[in-house]
C-alpha cells in the first residue's frame, strides 16, 4: 500500500511473536495489520518502510554469531527505506558478557559504513509507536507538508544540482561533476552504471546505488488478499492477521 491511502498498513513477519509489537499495532484503529514471510526485516510499513527489530540480548547474540553484518547487508540493500530498531534498557545487556566498546564498534559500522539509521526503544509497545510515527512522518514529506531543508536555489543549474542532491551517495561536489560531465538530470538518471562510475568521487558502488534508486521498482511480491492485481502481479498473498 502507498503513503496517502486510509490506514497504516503493516506486514508482520509470521516469525514475530503474536504479543509485544504485533499486538500493540493490532490495538491501534487505522492499522491494517497482515502477516507474512518476508525475505528481509521484521516490519515492512506501506511498502516503503523497513524495520528489523532486535532487543539488546539479541544484538549482542548477532554480534557473536555473525549474523549481525549479514542482516545490516541486507537491510541496507533493500528497496524500501530502512532502519534498525534497538529495543530494551541497558540493564538488559547485564551478564552479557560483552564490552560496550564492541557493541558501540558494531553499532558504528552498521550507521556509518552501511548508512543504516539505528532508532531506539524501551520496549515492545514503543516499537510499535514507533513505527506508526515513522509512517506519518513519511506521508508528511510525500503529502509535500515537510519542507525540505535548505533554501531553495535560484538558476536552472544550482536547481539540477539541488535535485540531483536526492540521489543516494550525492552531495553538493558530487552533485556538480554530474551536472558538469551529463548537462541535465534526465541524461544523469538515463546514465549506465560504468558511465557514472567514471565521474571523480563516485565509483562503481554509488553508481550501482544510484541505478537501483532511479530504475523502475519490480512488481511487488506483497499484496493484501483481495487487492484486485492480476494473478501476474502478486506472488504471494497475505493473510490478514
Amino acid at each position: 500500500m502507498q503513503p496517502g491511502q486510509d490506514g497504516v498498513h503493516v506486514v508482520a513477519d509470521d516469525r514475530e511473536p503474536a504479543d509485544g509489537v504485533v499486538a500493540r499495532l493490532r490495538q491501534h484503529p487505522d492499522v491494517t495489520l497482515y502477516s507474512g514471510r518476508l525475505p528481509v526485516g521484521d516490519y515492512l510499513v506501506d511498502d516503503g518502510l523497513l524495520f528489523e527489530r532486535k532487543t539488546l540480548p539479541d544484538l549482542v547474540q548477532s554480534i557473536k554469531d555473525g549474523r549481525l553484518f549479514s542482516q545490516a547487508l541486507r537491510l541496507a540493500q533493500a528497496r524500501q527505506r530502512t532502519a534498525l530498531v534497538l529495543e530494551g534498557r541497558g540493564r538488559d545487556l547485564a551478564g552479557s558478557r560483552m564490552r560496550r566498546e564492541a557493541i558501540q564498534g558494531a553499532l558504528a559500522m552498521l550507521t556509518l559504513e552501511l548508512g543504516l539509521p539505528i532508532l531506539r526503544s524501551t520496549g515492545a509497545a514503543e516499537t510499535a509507536d514507533l513505527i506508526l510515527v515513522a509512517a506519518r512522518q513519511r506521508r508528511a514529506v510525500a503529502s509535500g507538508a515537510l519542507a525540505r531543508k535548505g533554501r531553495r536555489p535560484r538558476g536552472k543549474r544550482q536547481l539540477q544540482a539541488y535535485i540531483l542532491q536526492g540521489l543516494p551517495g550525492i552531495g553538493p561536489a558530487r552533485a556538480q561533476r554530474l551536472i558538469e560531465r551529463f548537462g541535465s538530470v534526465e541524461a544523469v538518471v538515463s546514465a549506465s552504471a560504468p558511465e557514472l562510475a567514471a565521474i571523480p568521487g563516485i565509483g562503481p558502488d554509488t553508481a550501482s546505488v544510484i541505478r537501483w534508486a532511479v530504475e523502475e521498482e519490480p512488481a511487488r511480491r506483497y499484496a493484501p488478499a483481495g487487492c484486485g492485481c492480476a494473478a501476474s502481479d502478486c506472488a504471494s498473498t497475505y493473510a490478514q492477521a
